[in-house]
Order: structure tokens, then sequence, then C-alpha cells
């Protein structure tokens, strides 16, 4: 759960630190006080895209620093190769040039990261939400999030994966006779045209090397000449000197023992001059080149050089493609029958996909006949009685009959009202029922997200009276196995919680500051009243606000008997 929230120069929040209990927590405030820079600091610190425009005007940065305590994240801290402690400190840094610097328990990471980790500590529930439950291509995905059959979808989509991938192949391999020509000359061309170069990897720069050497030939040359004289083959060589200062010690060394030492030095001078002078007699005598020599290389230089940029690759991978094209030239060669054992692949493919998905269809529908039953007894709740809801499961109209999800059409009917027939969401649900819905989904779903915390920003948009009063108890009794916070205008929901921030807004020096203050008794009651009747705040409206907290504090005490 989140535990502590501390945001600084973050759009008009100066600085603000929040700390968050279990329960549900509401956060309330006049239009435009700053509630929603609570939810975007949230989002912002748990990996969410930001932007400069973020950071408080004439700052330098802007600093989100969230605590939270989970036994969710685990594997992820396994996995990122970080250790896990008993609180989770999350930290995003936003510069005023758009630069972020993001930290887990101190250690950097990099924003996908974490947005990864944020997926497993809390999920944020906008007005958004509703607009993604009216779009039906997110239908599939919301039954499929309640059901039990993971292993199956798995099953079905490396099933599928086979399937296209032997589609693939086959469209490869299927083409007309021209096509199938002009494609066998080009191979042919690329094979011959590699196969007379007689490629070496690494023989480029061998190439390169020596003609460097040949370049240089005639200075080298000369070098080697005077070196070798004078080491070697001049009457006053170094050789010849050593030798004779070699003999001239060995006698002194008779008369001396102490010289023995120097004799063996100077004779070990002596064969290492000789071992120099024939090493350079013998590069000098590699050097001798043929007059056309120079301009083989370099015409095989220019050859080399051309291929590599036709075929964009060195010596090792031109070779890999020659050898590509030959396998390619190969199954030219063989289409015919490669096609039609790939088609005989193709329908075992079909008939697998099929097989499992529709072990997926009947999965599904069983779970929609479950979700229904939750989803209506939910909305009921929420003072939708006459609700009806159907989870549609219908064959996919598709040429295969299947695609990557299976073979199903999903789709969410509703009839809010009694009489009324059943209908797409979109075209049949109000704003505040699509709050409800939403809500109620939430409610039904929470039970196998294990995802401890739950940000509800506005979701109650065009509910009002009972209703709202049912969506403050249904939020109520989420977080009694959730922790809950929820931004909200309604006093009906802001009297059930059990906690209650205040969003201030003040002006200070021509500056605007928002200001998080916790509500105690007294404070929640004046709020309340606010709520309920905006300035005009009296006795009758206080006590009408007590009472409300007090019949607020009867339903959870009733909710736990």
């Amino acid at each position: 759960m989140l535990t502590q929230l501390h945001i600084e120069n973050i759009a008009v929040i100066e600085r603000a630190d929040i700390e968050f209990n279990k329960g549900m927590t509401v956060l309330t405030g006049e239009t435009g006080a700053g509630k929603s820079i609570i939810v975007d600091s949230l989002s912002a610190v748990l990996g969410a895209r930001t932007s400069r425009e973020l950071v408080r005007t004439g700052a330098d940065k802007g600093v989100v620093s969230a605590v939270f305590e989970s036994d969710n994240v685990s594997e992820w801290f396994k996995e990122n190769d970080l250790e896990l402690e008993d609180e989770i400190i999350i930290t995003r840094k936003i510069s005023a040039e758009g630069k972020n610097s993001c930290r887990v328990c101190g250690n950097p990471v990099s924003v996908a990261q974490l947005r990864e980790l944020g997926a497993l500590l809390l999920d944020i529930h906008g007005q958004n939400d509703g607009r993604q439950l009216m779009d039906e291509a997110n239908h599939r995905q919301y039954l499929d999030s309640f059901g039990e059959y993971n292993g199956l979808i798995s099953e079905y989509k490396a099933a599928y994966g086979e399937y296209k991938a032997c589609k693939k192949e086959i469209a490869r391999l299927s083409m007309d006779e021209i096509e199938k020509e002009r494609l066998a000359d080009s191979l042919k061309y690329q094979i011959e045209e590699l196969e007379r170069a007689q490629l070496k990897v690494g023989e480029e720069d061998e190439l390169c090397s020596k003609r460097d050497l040949l370049r240089n030939s005639e200075k080298l040359t000369e070098a080697l000449d005077g070196a070798y004289s004078a080491l070697y083959s001049s009457d006053t060589c170094a050789q010849a000197m050593t030798d004779e200062a070699s003999a001239l010690i060995s006698r002194a060394a008779m008369l001396a023992d102490e010289l023995k030492d120097t004799a063996d030095i100077i004779e070990n001078a002596s064969s290492l001059i000789y071992d120099a002078a024939e090493r350079i007699r013998d590069f000098r005598e590699s050097l001798e080149f043929s007059p056309d020599e120079y301009d083989n290389i370099e015409s095989r230089l220019s050859l080399l050089k051309k291929l590599r940029r036709k075929y964009n690759a060195d010596e090792e991978g031109m070779l890999a493609h020659l050898d590509e094209c030959k396998k390619k030239l190969s199954e030219l060669d063989y289409a015919g029958d490669m096609l039609i054992k790939l088609n005989k692949q193709l329908e075992k493919h079909i008939a697998s996909c099929k097989k499992i998905a529709a072990e997926l269809t009947k999965a599904r529908s069983e779970t929609a006949v479950y979700l229904e039953k939750r989803i209506i007894a939910e909305l009921k709740d929420l003072s939708m009685p006459s609700v009806k809801f159907k989870v549609l499961v219908s064959p996919l109209e598709y040429e295969a009959g299947f695609d990557i999800n299976g073979a199903d059409d999903i789709k969410f009917l509703i009839s809010a009202n009694a009489g009324e027939a059943l209908g797409r969401i979109s075209k049949i649900a109000s704003g505040g029922e699509l709050s409800r819905i939403m809500l109620a989904m939430k409610t039904v779903f929470s039970k196998n997200d294990p995802i401890e915390t739950m940000v509800f920003d506005e979701i109650d948009t065009g509910v009002s009276g009972v209703a709202a009063q049912r969506v403050g108890e249904k939020m109520s009794d989420l977080s009694r196995g959730k922790q809950v916070l929820c931004i909200t205008h309604l006093p009906q929901i802001a009297a059930i919680a059990d906690n209650h921030e205040l969003i201030e807004k003040t002006e200070r020096n021509g500056r605007t500051y928002t200001e998080v203050t916790s509500l105690d008794r007294n404070g929640r009651c004046r709020e309340l009243s606010r709520l309920h009747g905006g300035d005009l705040i009296s006795s009758i409206s206080l006590a009408s606000a007590e009472e409300q907290l007090v019949a607020a504090e009867k339903y959870k005490i009733s909710r736990n008997n």
C-alpha cells in the first residue's frame, strides 16, 4: 500500500507531504485547487509519460517521491537485480529541460522499469476508463482478465503463432513462374559473383597491410640494408666487433675468473646480433615483389570494396550471404514439393487452432455467465435495481474463423432500466451509469487483482443522490481488502471515507500555492457542509454533516459484523 507521497515544485504545488493509511481516503477541494495534480504526481512517480510543463514555473526541477509497502513485487526486484527492502521508496525528478531521473530504493532505473514496477503497486481509474468501457475492442480483455484460463490462452497463442509462421512460409514460396524465374536469376547471379570472388575472411585487411609495405618498399629496403650492413656485413659491423671483443675477453677470463660472466654476456650478445641480422635478411628477401604485384593488390582491393558496398557486409558476412542464396535457390528448385508439405502442415495448424479456440470459447462462455451475475449484483447495490447485463460471446466474423485472440467476438450489452432491450454500452449508458458499471467491474475484478492500492479520480461524474451514496458504500466495501484513494466532489462519498485530505489553493506574493491538510472530525464536518451548500455553512448544515458521518460509521460497522 501507499504510505507517503512527497511532491515538490509540481504545477502549483510548491511542497506537499501526504501520509496515507489503510482503508478508504478521500481527497476533496474546490475545482482547480490541485486535486488532479496529486493524481498526475502519482502517475509520474509510477512511470507515466511527463513533460516539462509539469515543473512549477521558475523551478529548476520537480520531484515526486512515494513510499510503498508491498509483498507483490519481489519478482520484479529479482529480475532487475535489486534488493527488496521493507519500504519501497520511489523517486522521480523532472528537470525544467524535460530530463528525467528515476530511482527505486536509491538505485537508478529507467522510466520503462518504473512503469513495470508501478503497474504492480497501484492502479489509477479515471473518467477515461468509461470511454475504454465503451470501446468494444476492450471487452474481450475485460472478460479474460476475470477468467481463470490463462493457460488455455497461452496454449492457443502458441498454436496461432505456428499457424502464422506456416502461412508466412507458404506466402514466401508461393509466387508466379515469372517472379520465380526472376528471383532464381538474381540468386544465380549473386552466387556466381561471390563464388568468382573466392572470398577469404580477413583478406582485405591482409591486402591493405601488404599494399602499405609496397608503397614504402624503397625506404624500407634502404633501412633494412643499412641495418643488416651495420650488424653483419660490413668490415666494422657489430657482429665482427663483438666477436673480436668476445675473443679478447675470453683470454682475459683465463687470467681472471671474475671476467667469466662478462665473457658469457658478450658471447650471448654476439648470438643475439646474429639472430637479428638473419631476421632482417629474411624479411628483406620477402620484399622482393614483382612489378605487377602492387597493381594486382589494388585491383583486388577495389573488387572487395565494391562487393562490400553492394552487399553491405565484410568477407564473413558475404560468405554467409552466399550460403543463404544457395539455400534459397535450392528451396526454389523444390518449392513445389515444399508447398505441398507446408499446406498439409497448415491444415494441421488450422485444426489445432480451431480445437483450442473451441475450448477457449467454452471457457469464455462459462465465465461470461458468472461475470454477468456478479456485475448485475454489484450494479443492483449501486442503485440500478432493474439492470440487465449480458456478455455476448459470438463467433468471430473473420475469414479463417479465428485470429490471435481466438474465435470469439466479445461484447458487453446492458439494459439500465426496466422494459428496455439490451443494447451496446456506448449507445445506452449515461455518464453516471458508465461510472457505476466501471466501479462494479473494478469491484468484481479486484478479487483476482494482486494490486493493493486503487485510485479513483472523479469516476463518480454524473452520479448524485442515493446512487452517490451507494457508490461511496461500494468503495468502502472495496477498501476492506484494498487501499482506496478517491478524488470526489460528492459529500455522500466523502462521508464514508476512513481518512479525509483537503486540497486548498491560496495566493501569496502574487504566486499560487496548493496545500494539503488532513482533516479531523470538525474539519470533515465543515468540508462536508461546503460540499453540500458551498460557502453557506451554518449550524444546521454542520449538524447534517455530523449526522452523515454517524450514518456512514454505522454502515461500516454493519458491514464488518
